[in-house]
């Protein structure tokens, strides 16, 4: 019984949020229309994603979390610190870097594909 109540809880609370955004952001569209605002603030602009972007991104983060794992291990062998500490530590600082990485990567594309 319990996660029957746990499951409606969670839908209940994805579409009322879901309602809320919807119903609010057709308000404010309505406003805007009536105050005479030209339609054309609503028209999203096209994203310029790239398929070979986003695997560039997923394998810096790879390579991080790799080399992350491996500092772990050698901080956890040679330093004597605990697997419980080094690993995920190193983890998340590698995993981030690979991240930072990718945005500048993906940056200096998008800047070549500008011009």
């Amino acid at each position: 019984m319990e996660p029957l109540i746990g499951f409606l809880s969670l839908f209940a609370t994805i579409f009322g949020i879901a309602y809320v955004f919807l119903t609010s952001r057709n308000r404010e569209r309505l406003a805007l229309i009536e105050k005479g605002v030209d339609a054309s603030l609503f028209a999203t602009k096209p994203s310029n994603f790239s398929i070979a972007k986003f695997i560039l991104n997923i394998a810096l983060l790879f390579i991080g979390i790799g080399i992350g794992i491996l500092m772990g291990e050698l901080l956890s062998t040679y330093l004597r610190i605990d697997d419980e500490v080094a690993i995920p530590s190193m983890l998340f600082v590698f995993g981030g870097l690979g991240l930072v990485v990718g945005f500048f990567l993906t940056k200096r594309i998008e800047a070549k594909e500008k011009v």
